[in-house]
């Protein structure tokens, strides 16, 4: 297959349909959502297997916070059910785990369990998967910014020091720092935007779009889009 001679170091995914999906079965969005989680392991084993190296996936973004009280309860309480309960699978199959987003807003219990599975997978380098909760791309770039002048206004920085900001610098004050920009953001469910996500570390992504909702979406879903991406010429703004 094509995927293996391109396989791509950080895949990044909006998982989107999970409330369509079980509203077509005449359930309670909470059932599409819980129906996802297998989708991800599902997802997250596939791309172990293969050697890619950094999974991200987009669950829960700062915009969610409007959703009713009721299905953001059962997002948060899904999440925090999911933490404590595949510490022993990523341990086994050396996952690394990382939350990123606006953290301050979310439960102090699961801010808690984020922490303590974080400390105790960082050992782990076979792959790191990256949630993405209470995020958006526009509140990174904001607070990256505001960082920054914070840092300018205290050492009363000139304007020539100012002036010499630049792209890898700005990208170190994003929550990614250290982390690669994703090589394929795909979106499930039909959808054909980025809705707020990795607004600056998408510029030069593959956007691939399926109109498989997530809960449908298998392994051979995941190599199709795989395929995709080995058939696609990457140039980066420049001439081959």
């Amino acid at each position: 297959m094509e995927i293996e001679k391109k396989i791509p170091t950080h895949v990044s995914i909006i998982m989107d349909g999970n409330g369509r999906w079980a509203r077509e079965r005449g359930n309670e969005r909470e059932e599409g959502h819980k129906a996802g989680v297998e989708t991800v392991r599902e997802v997250l084993s596939e791309a172990c297997r293969l050697g890619i190296k950094y999974l991200s996936l987009y669950a829960f973004s700062e915009e969610n916070w409007g959703r009713p009280e009721k299905e953001v309860h059962a997002l948060m309480a899904l999440m925090l059910h999911c933490i404590k309960n595949e510490t022993e699978t990523m341990m086994k199959n050396g996952v690394r785990f990382r939350v990123l987003g606006n953290r301050k807003r979310l439960p102090v219990e699961l801010n808690a369990s984020i922490d303590e599975l974080e400390a105790t997978t960082a050992v782990n380098d076979n792959i790191t998967l990256i949630i993405f909760l209470s995020y958006s791309g526009k509140w990174d770039i904001l607070q990256a910014a505001k960082q920054i002048a914070k840092e300018m206004v205290k050492k009363q920085a000139a304007d020539e020091e100012i002036d010499q900001i630049g792209i890898d610098d700005f990208s170190s004050y994003l929550v990614t720092a250290g982390v690669p920009d994703p090589d394929i953001i795909l979106r499930t469910a039909g959808e054909q935007r980025i809705s707020n996500y990795l607004l600056w570390q998408g510029a030069y992504s593959e956007l691939i779009y399926t109109d498989v909702m997530w809960p449908d979406f298998d392994k051979d879903d995941f190599h199709a889009v795989l395929e995709e991406y080995a058939h696609r010429d990457r140039r980066f703004g420049k001439i081959k």
